[in-house]
Order: structure tokens, then sequence, then C-alpha cells
């Protein structure tokens, strides 16, 4: 199954065009946003290097599952 996804306002110019299984393993710098010096906090602070990492990193994973299911039962 193909995946369509429209991610330009989310990444970095340089990674505008990149497949969804590259962006997994892109630094978390082409994330927009994000710059260099974050991306070296999250490695320090969580051994977050790339966008795959962040996106199964335990802690933001309880924090995304938090708030949504804190807004589900507004």
């Amino acid at each position: 199954m193909t995946v369509a996804a429209k991610l330009d306002k989310l990444l970095d110019k340089k990674y505008e065009e990149s497949d969804l299984q590259s962006l997994t393993k892109a630094p978390v710098s082409a994330l927009s946003g994000v710059s260099e010096s974050d991306a070296q906090d999250l490695a320090k602070a969580f051994g977050i290097k790339t966008i795959g990492d962040l996106g199964r990193n335990k802690h933001f994973r309880a924090a995304e599952a938090i708030v949504s299911l804190a807004e589900a039962s507004r």
C-alpha cells in the first residue's frame, strides 16, 4: 500500500522530497524548528538521534497518549 502525505511544512527544505522510510532514519534536525543544538540535547538526554527514535521514544509516546486522553475527556 502506498501512503502519500504532504509534509513540507514539517520538514527542513532538504528533506521535503524524502520518502517516509528515509525520514525515519533522518536526523531530528530534519524537522522544521529543531536546531542542531536541540538535536544534540535530545541525543544527550534521551539517546534520540533520528526522527524514528523520537517517534518511538517511550517518554514522548506517553506524553502524547496523556494529552490525547485529556483532550478526549473534555
